[in-house]
């Protein structure tokens, strides 16, 4: 006997109202929106740290290293915390840095594998690849300001969709 199980249709609505609404405040205030993310992401680390820390002396892990990133995760949430507009420019900068090196190294691997055989469709992704990745480096700011009103633009629609497909589900059901 196979069972089908779905979600309800309202909270598919639910879940579309919300991503609708963070969208919205996405595109509304985008850097503080942004600052409230990193914040989040401050005291997840801390938390982390602090339960791998206690999660030692009740028979966890005892390695060093388990200490040291323990520790690590505590200062970097307790520093995210003190300084949230720093911790924010420097976050979000590290991270546009770090994805433009890494396209520019899959776009270097791509170009590769169309040269050595792969056909013209790898290295012309290679080549776009490299382009986007020195973009995201000129200017790892205005690349992470861009990104977080695409992502406000995304969630939008996914809330809209989510919202739709939950009328459809009511009406399936």
């Amino acid at each position: 006997m196979v069972v089908e199980e779905t979600f309800p249709w309202w909270l598919v609505l639910l879940q579309g109202i919300v991503t609708l609404l963070f969208g919205l405040v996405l595109l509304a205030w985008p850097a503080q929106t942004l600052v409230v993310l990193v914040t989040f992401l401050g005291i997840y680390w801390m938390i982390t740290g602090i339960v791998a820390l206690v999660g030692i002396f009740f028979g966890g892990d005892h390695g060093i290293w388990t200490i040291v990133l323990a520790l690590l995760g505590i200062i970097a949430g307790v520093l995210v915390l003190a300084y949230p507009l720093y911790s924010t420019a420097i976050i979000s900068s590290f991270l546009a840095i770090l994805i433009g090196v890494l396209g520019m190294i899959m776009g270097a691997a791509g170009i590769a594998q169309g040269v050595s055989g792969g056909g013209w469709a790898p290295a012309l992704l290679g080549i776009i690849s490299i382009i986007l990745g020195v973009i995201l480096l000129a200017n790892p700011l205005f690349t992470v300001a861009s990104l977080v009103l695409l992502l406000g633009i995304l969630a939008i629609l996914g809330g809209v969709s989510a919202m739709v497909f939950s009328f459809r589900l009511r009406a399936a059901g």
